[in-house]
């Protein structure tokens, strides 16, 4: 059919049309879509990507920070060994394995899991064994509570936690156990915490950090007698704290009595990979479950840890998460895969084997150390080394401290622990950060309190520590043991000299590792509170940065950042050449300086403002005085002029000073008569020490003379005074020179033939030229 032109051309501008406005519509959106939507993508992720050198270079920053600039290379990251880059190297296979054919990596993940869990069985002495791959260490024994609760469950996979009303399950923890661990299962198992029990440790036999066998035996039958259910028994082979192994071998035959699962983990089930285990670790084979943390012990990270457990029914494994049907969480084995083959038997065993003798050198330096006392379960074979600063009393001091103690026994007993509890988190810090090679941490134990933990199995493999790292430790552990004793002797010395002291307060913080801590008390003249304390402050601060302006080896600061005490001036540790009363006399002094010089610019102003206007009044008196005394005809201008002119007036000028020491005002006429001002009346003295002494060139403040030089001077100042004596009791007809012997005599004529030649010398100075001057001083040279 024919199309009407007309049509046709009035079709083509209404597309042309339709076009131009959906393309202004377009650009609209797109410009509106720029102006708000951007906005909301973060700034890493708009535009088109970001190269690779970037992102890596983003990660080294957020890695390293400005430490590249202000710290060494070596300090700033571990050294990784090649046994690391092989885990390293798993992740990222682990990565590249995934996206195979289903089939192919089906085959490749089992063979990777199998061969994993029967090396380390074989390794640890576990035969017939399944294994669980996690990262959480407290993950596998969580996957063993929920195997153990469908196992004595059998309708829990139905009926859920219905079942669990009429019979209540019961977790068997020990109290040296981990911190929280029992809290974490029963959240994640969704079990009230009432379902926990946790089994104190021995107190009368056996180790202090081992489960108490007979009471959990009682705790068991009152459970079972009352309903509930004993489902589970978590056990240690080292506990987190001090290392000590629990007896497993009754453990396991407690166990076996209940139909309970016993689940064993700790530091030293690693010993079980060498050639000679202790039996009360090897105990460890016959339990129903393990959890080994190779990563720590081997040095290899970011590999998994390991339960290794025994059941017969692996749909109950399926059922509680132990195994998977994904083959993708079988590659988690991967890492270890290659880092055991790298290693080998060989590999492996003697890092362990080093770990415990680098425990055991530790060992043998402490015996020799007075003041240090050890706890380990076994000096033989013990891979961890509990120490702590501790000084015992001899047989009169103690005889005097348990006298003490009886009398008020719990403030005396809880203080003393507390003090050395601190004394050992400050030794333990110090350690560290001396030897951050040697690992050591400070924990905390319910029996011996606060100590420093070596524990190479954990450390030792990342941080690399050697025999020198050891030796080097010993070293600085023998620096601080004087500085140690020396200031927990002189705390008391110290707190009763301050208590002496006007001005001073003591103030008792057992937290401070340190002499002590003292504050200095402000004279408030009826001030209100908030006025005071920033007085208070102020003096304090002020006190702080003088003491810190003074050659001394002392510490002054405000303390520590959170929980110590305000306005206080801390004292860290000290020597055992500290004189106690003149660093406490100084600080006294130097508060009362700073007191005085508060208040004298406190009254400067009000001082002032008076003096200005009695100055004020005293001129204007003055003046009326001065028009008295000229008459009224000498202040008309012109008649004044002409009167002055034919009869002088003399009148002195009347001024006034102002004596800021005086803070009084004081008459001009002498600066006028002298043309000189004067200076006014001495300040007063600022106050110093009464004990400050005379110090040797480069001696520190606040020390002591040594004993030989006091000795030395006491005797010297001893045999003056007998001198003195001995002189005042002579008859009065009985000259010096006459009771002198022959040399005496002659020693005295020289003397006085010295002195006379000085007295001519200056005599002729001052009458005669410099040429005359030299002459006579040669005379008397040759005299």
């Amino acid at each position: 059919k024919m199309v009407d032109p007309t049509l046709a051309e009035m079709g083509k501008n209404l597309n042309e049309a339709m076009k131009m406005l959906e393309d202004n519509q377009r650009k609209v959106e797109e410009e509106n879509e720029k102006k708000y939507a951007r906005k909301d993508i973060p700034g890493p992720l708009q535009g088109s990507g970001q190269d690779m050198v970037s992102i890596l270079q983003l990660v080294q920053n957020l890695m390293h920070g400005e430490e590249e600039e202000e710290t060494s290379q070596s300090s700033r990251l571990q050294n990784v060994g090649e046994q690391g880059h092989m885990a390293l190297l798993g992740h990222s296979l682990a990565a590249y394995i995934s996206v195979l054919d289903r089939e192919r990596l089906r085959k490749l993940t089992t063979r990777i899991l199998s061969d994993t869990t029967l090396w380390l069985c074989r390794l640890f002495r576990y035969e017939n064994g399944s294994a669980y791959y996690h990262e959480d260490d407290r993950e596998g024994l969580l996957k063993i509570c929920r195997l153990v609760i469908h196992t004595r469950y059998e309708d829990y996979t139905l009926e859920g936690f219905n079942v669990l009303y009429t019979k209540q399950p019961v977790i068997y923890i020990s109290s040296a156990a981990r911190t929280g661990l029992g809290q974490a299962l029963c959240n994640q198992l969704g079990l009230p915490l009432s379902c926990m029990c946790r089994v104190p440790c021995n107190t009368m036999f056996g180790s202090q950090h081992q489960m108490d066998v007979a009471l959990l035996d009682r705790l068991i039958k009152d459970d079972v007698e009352s309903g509930k259910l004993p489902l589970l028994l978590v056990a240690n082979a080292g506990t987190p704290g001090a290392g000590h192994t629990d007896k497993l071998g009754r453990l396991k035959e407690l166990c076996e009595q209940y139909k309970m699962w016993l689940h064993v983990e700790g530091v030293n089930l690693a010993t079980l990979a060498l050639g000679y285990v202790s039996s009360s670790v090897l105990a460890a084979t016959k339990c129903d479950s393990m959890t080994l943390t190779l990563g720590s012990w081997l040095g290899l990270p970011a590999v998994p840890a390991v339960t290794l457990y025994r059941h017969e029914d692996p749909s109950l494994s399926l059922a509680a998460g132990l195994t998977s049907s994904q083959p993708v969480e079988k590659l988690r084995a991967l890492p270890l895969w290659l880092s055991l083959q790298y290693l080998g038997h060989d590999g492996i065993v003697e890092r362990i084997k080093r770990a415990s003798q680098l425990s055991q050198r530790l060992l043998e330096n402490l015996k020799n150390l007075d003041f240090i006392k050890t706890s380990v379960e076994d000096e033989l074979s013990s891979p961890v080394v509990v120490f702590k600063f501790f000084q015992e009393y001899s047989n009169r001091d103690q005889a005097s401290h348990a006298a003490q103690a009886s009398t008020i026994q719990h403030p005396i007993i809880s203080n003393e622990r507390h003090i050395y509890d601190t004394f050992n988190q400050w030794l333990g810090e110090q350690l560290a950060q001396l030897v951050p090679a040697s690992g050591v941490d400070v924990v905390e134990l319910e029996d011996e309190g606060t100590c420093v933990r070596f524990s190479p199995l954990m450390t030792s493999a990342v941080l690399g520590t050697e025999i020198q790292d050891i030796d080097q430790l010993v070293d600085c552990l023998k620096m601080k043991i004087p500085v140690l004793t020396s200031t927990l002797q002189l705390r008391e010395e110290f707190e009763q000299e301050v208590r002496r002291t006007v001005g001073l307060l003591y103030i008792e913080d057992l937290g401070w590792p340190g002499l002590g801590v003292v504050r200095y008390n402000y004279h408030s003249d009826g001030k209100n509170d908030d006025k005071q304390e920033k007085e208070l402050e102020k003096i304090n601060t002020e006190l702080l940065k003088k003491l810190n302006e003074l050659e001394s080896d002392l510490t002054f600061s405000l303390g520590p950042e959170f929980g110590g005490q305000k306005n206080c001036v801390y004292i860290g540790m000290v020597t055992e050449d500290l004189d106690v009363s003149e660093l406490v006399e100084t600080i006294a002094a130097t508060g009362r300086e700073i007191e005085e010089n508060s208040r004298l610019l406190e009254n400067m102003t009000e001082v002032v403002r008076k003096g200005i206007q009695e100055a004020q009044l005293q001129l204007q008196k003055a003046n009326e005085e001065r028009l008295l005394e000229e008459g009224v005809l000498r202040q008309i201008p012109v008649v004044g002029s002409v009167l002055n002119w034919f009869s002088p007036f003399q009148a002195s000028p009347k001024g006034r000073t102002f004596n800021l020491t005086a803070g009084s005002l004081e008459s001009t006429e002498s600066t006028y008569v002298s043309k000189a001002q004067g200076t006014g009346s001495t300040p007063p003295p600022t106050p110093t020490s009464s004990l400050a002494k005379q110090r040797l060139p480069g001696q520190k403040a606040f020390k002591r003379s040594l004993r030989s030089s006091d000795g030395f001077s006491e005797t010297s100042s001893i045999s003056h005074c007998d001198d003195l004596d001995k002189i005042d009791q002579r008859p009065p007809n009985l000259s010096p020179s006459q009771e002198q012997g022959p040399l005496e005599m002659e020693r005295a004529e020289e003397q006085k033939e010295v002195a006379q030649a000085k007295t001519d010398t200056e005599d002729i100075h001052s009458d005669k030229s410099p040429a005359d001057c030299t002459k006579v001083e040669d005379q008397a040279s040759q005299r």
